[in-house]
């Protein structure tokens, strides 16, 4: 019987990355706090519902959700000043440190007795304060450790992990959740921050990125966008392209309960398919090191749009499952091929930067995109919903299409235009 040796499973384009003995550590301690997010995404609205009084648990589930998310914005617009000089290295230890902190005190305050809703979003929220800076010292950290044609794979595979982490957390929780407290749930992903802060303690770039200037003379990372055409359309594209799929995360759960009179097992099979589509798809994808990025990311976006319409036709729920689990494949490759192109473009001293600013606009996008769905199902129906969803988004990369075209047409001919006339 043949020997099957680890070379021949991985793909040619991963090898370079996990062979880096550094950046193989730096994913597996973010596999784990990954891990811990999945759960916590049942855990913290499984604790409110715990804790709050029937009347008002639905606003006490949204306002726990919003806090373990939206300070991460706050954090990364006022404390830039301060953070933006740390090397990626310590950006991503405080980040883990702070969430393993005041995540760890929700069991201990619970085991107390202590524990109140105001106390529990106050936590929450603290322990989100400086997300936007630990994602974007991530980034920043694989940048510093691989060379820019291995940065494509590598941030696909940390991406691949956030998609298996959303497949088998949540799947995780569940479980303990009817075993265990749901507070003790979030101690575990406390846990699994500290694990990540002590790989990323092990983890040494051997070159780094330049150090930024005096703090005086930096600009914040929304000027330094805007002095980058391109970053700033790329950033303008993603927003809108979160933006309308907020309405998706609405309407899929009501166009099963109220348009298929169906259960909650077709809704997480919905869900479930559409993860594992979107981890094979960013895998695939990331196996490709001459992708042309700018072209593939509009057509994720236009593919993605084109997946949504077979909604409002009423096709078999098959169909549309099987159109579902195609998006998710489509989907999954976008995150890493728009965070490689800010890597390439964006210079290496400001890329923490401007990666935490990426972070706290991006942060704004899919909650206010939820939050326009429930008028909009409500007004559509729930199918017309998510086919209007796919509509503008078609509509959108076939606009952001039309304009790139026209930058690039125009760009010649402004070179020609610069050049100084020859004498004959």
């Amino acid at each position: 019987m043949p020997t099957i040796r680890p070379h021949h499973v991985v793909p040619a384009a991963y090898r370079p990355v996990l062979a880096h003995r550094p950046v193989r550590r730096l994913l597996a301690g973010l596999a784990v706090s990954y891990l811990g997010d999945g759960m916590s995404f049942v855990a913290v609205a499984w604790l409110a519902l715990t804790l709050a009084p029937p009347a008002s648990a639905g606003l006490w589930v949204g306002g726990t959700v919003a806090a373990y998310t939206l300070p991460g914005v706050a954090g990364a617009l006022l404390l830039g000043r301060r953070l933006r000089r740390l090397p990626a290295r310590r950006l991503v230890t405080a980040d883990a440190a702070l969430r393993a902190l005041f995540l760890g005190l929700i069991p201990l305050t619970w085991a107390t007795g202590q524990l109140t809703l105001p106390l529990y979003a106050a936590l929450l929220a603290a322990s989100s304060l400086l997300h936007a800076w630990g994602s974007a010292g991530t980034y920043t950290l694989l940048a510093e450790l691989l060379p820019e044609d291995h940065r494509l794979a590598a941030n696909t595979l940390v991406s691949s992990l956030t998609f298996a982490a959303t497949i088998a957390g949540p799947a995780l929780a569940g479980l303990l959740v009817t075993h265990l407290h749901p507070a003790l749930v979030l101690g575990l992903d406390a846990a699994s921050y500290l694990a990540l802060a002590a790989a990323v303690l092990h983890t040494r770039p051997t070159r780094s990125a330049p150090p930024a200037p005096e703090p005086a003379t930096t600009h914040g990372g929304a000027r330094l966008l805007r002095t980058h055409p391109q970053l700033l359309g790329l950033l303008a594209l993603t927003w809108l392209f979160n933006l309308l799929y907020g309405p998706v995360e609405v309407a899929l759960p009501l166009h099963v309960t109220a348009d298929l009179h169906a259960t909650g097992t077709l809704l997480g099979a919905y869900w479930m398919l559409f993860g594992i589509g979107a981890l094979l798809g960013g895998l695939t994808v990331g196996t490709l090191r001459r992708l042309p990025l700018w072209p593939t990311t509009l057509a994720i976006v236009l593919g993605w749009g084109l997946t949504l319409l077979p909604f409002a036709a009423h096709l078999p729920v098959a169909a549309t499952i099987a159109s579902f689990t195609l998006g998710g494949a489509i989907y999954g490759p976008f995150v890493p091929l728009s965070v490689t192109l800010l890597q390439q473009t964006a210079p290496p001293r400001h890329l923490a930067t401007m990666l935490a600013a990426r972070s706290a606009v991006l942060l704004t996008a899919s909650p206010l995109g939820t939050a326009l769905g429930g008028p909009l199902t409500t007004a559509l129906g729930p199918a017309d919903t998510l086919a209007a969803s796919g509509l503008a988004t078609v509509t959108l990369g076939t606009a952001a299409g039309v304009l790139l075209l026209t930058r690039r047409h125009r760009q010649p001919v402004r070179n020609r235009e610069a050049r100084p006339a020859t004498r004959t």
